[in-house]
């Protein structure tokens, strides 16, 4: 059963029972209304015939056989009641019924005294009309009215306002005349019902337009789950957006956030998927760049096993010129050896590195200082290097004023050590390396310039990705010309501080790396 005919029925069942309610309301009213106009016509009449025969009671007792006659004569434009004179505990003693009643019959005292009451008081508020027993249909109440009587004294008692005997009124017999029935339904297809079936078809009419507002939203929204559902994130189809709309609803706020949760799944899902191929292809160069040192190293060691295994076994009566323990080719394959396995070493110390430097709750010691102190000593520290290279390094701080900044120093060595590492491995000898600071508005820029060979076009929209060599001039297994992390330590160390790096390079001139750090 779907929501649009749940509601649907909902308001259907409601106007059905608002229209009952309503066809009950009215002829609960009606009845209301005749029984109060009934009362009230009995009571006058009542007042007007013992305001006319004050002595009832003394008649009855003089004349009782002529005495029904006399009550049938009163009810001549009353015709569809009956009259009883009654005695004070309720006895019937006179009648114009047909029925004929057993001696002392009795009818109930508290309704009449109720009549009684109200009809004394002359108050609407004592009694609206009277329910009591007719005596002809005792089964049923009927609407009744009652005078209370005194008989005639010279000298009453004081104080005794006790009733000697009550006129009682049968209004009407139960059930309502065929006249009267049809006035009821009169009533109920009259005029006055016409505003009250307009009010149900304008709530219905309100009911069903909240429907389909409430509905039509909900089902564009649950066939666009259900299209992203089919079209999931692996497929090339996607779920059209929402138009823009002036609609400020809970709906429209609903189906853009839902679009909205859909890009954001969307962009996550290709970031890990980039992020995938990222560790496919990192696990691969990995492999690649640790492979050849420590295949290399191996060769060297079993090298320098099997030389030693046949030195022990053919004792020392060899001589030296056998070739077979030779300390100088000893010495070559154990520097290879130890160059590679440093290699090795150095590269997962990075990979180490970087990924601490991955970590969410990874956080910075930032202190502030002059970096151009920093970088000072840091030239000072690689100018050995430089001078056994035959490079000249050198500092430069340029721009007025210090160059401030907030850094975590170790981080920041780090990051400018790697630079000038990469710049020793590529400057060649009697060339120069060129460390600079400048402060500037935005904040302060670190360059590293060298005079190497340059870096090919093709490679620098890739220099600072994990695991990026140029093939063309780095060999893993021989070489210490870089592992493709240093400059994705540099980049993530310059992304920590909220700051970027950039290079700019010419073939055959040199290259230049920046690292941009915020203002204080």
């Amino acid at each position: 059963m779907t929501v649009r005919f749940r509601l649907a029925l909902t308001v259907f069942l409601t106007g059905l029972a608002t229209a009952l309610a309503v066809i009950v309301t009215v002829a609960l009213a009606f009845q209301r209304f005749e029984h109060e106009s009934i009362w009230q016509r009995g009571d006058a009449f009542l007042a007007r015939v013992t305001m006319l025969h004050d002595d009832l009671l003394d008649q009855h007792q003089r004349q009782p056989e002529a005495f029904a006659s006399f009550l049938r004569n009163l009810l001549l434009y009353e015709p569809n009641s009956q009259l009883y004179l009654l005695a004070a505990d309720g006895t019937v003693l006179a009648s114009t019924g047909q029925a004929q009643l057993p001696p002392g019959f009795k009818v109930a005292l508290p309704p009449v005294q109720k009549a009684a009451r109200a009809a004394a008081a002359g108050d609407r508020k004592e009694a609206a009309y009277v329910m009591g027993d007719d005596p002809e249909h005792m089964n049923a109440d009927a609407v009744v009215a009652a005078r209370s009587l005194q008989r005639a004294v010279i000298r009453p008692s004081r104080g005794d306002d006790s009733a000697a005997g009550y006129l009682y009124l049968v209004c009407s017999k139960p059930g309502l005349p065929a006249g009267r029935l049809q006035l009821l339904g009169a009533s109920l297809v009259s005029p006055a019902l016409v505003p009250v079936v307009a009010v149900i078809l304008l709530i219905s009419l309100l009911a069903a337009w909240i429907i389909v507002t409430v509905t039509r939203p909900l089902r564009v929204l649950s066939d666009e789950v259900a299209t992203a559902a089919r079209a999931g994130f692996t497929t090339a189809a996607t779920v059209p957006a929402p138009p823009v709309s002036a609609a400020d609803d809970e709906f429209s706020r609903l189906r853009g956030g839902f679009h909205a949760l859909l890009a954001t799944l969307r962009m996550q899902w290709d970031e890990l998927r980039r992020l995938d191929t990222f560790r496919r292809e990192s696990v691969s160069n990995l492999s690649h760049d640790l492979r050849s040192p420590l295949t290399a190293t191996v060769a060297c060691l079993e090298t320098l096993q099997t030389r030693w295994q046949t030195q022990r076994a053919s004792g020392p009566t060899q001589g030296p010129g056998d070739g077979q323990g030779d300390p100088e080719a000893d010495q070559r394959l154990l520097q290879v050896a130890l160059r590679n396995t440093r290699n090795a070493a150095a590269m997962v110390r990075s990979l180490g590195d970087l990924a601490l430097l991955d970590e969410p709750a990874f956080k910075l010691h930032l202190t502030r200082l002059d970096v151009g102190e920093v970088l000072d000593d840091i030239t000072l520290r690689f100018a050995p290097r430089a001078a056994q290279q035959g490079v000249g390094l050198q500092f430069v701080q340029r721009g007025d004023g210090p160059p401030v900044a907030e850094v975590d120093i170790e981080l920041f060595e780090r990051a400018v050590a790697n630079l000038l590492d990469n710049a020793l491995k590529f400057t060649p000898a009697a060339k120069a390396i060129e460390l600079s600071a400048e402060r500037h508005e935005q904040g302060v820029r670190v360059a590293v310039a060298d005079q190497g060979a340059g870096i090919p076009a093709a490679d620098l929209p890739h220099l600072f990705d994990r695991l990026y060599q140029s093939r063309d001039s780095v060999a893993p297994a021989t070489s210490e010309e870089g592992r493709g992390l240093g400059l994705a330590i540099v980049k993530r160390i310059a992304e920590l501080h909220r700051g970027h790096v950039a290079v700019s390079s010419e073939p055959g001139v040199g290259t230049t790396v920046t690292l941009e750090l915020p203002a204080v």
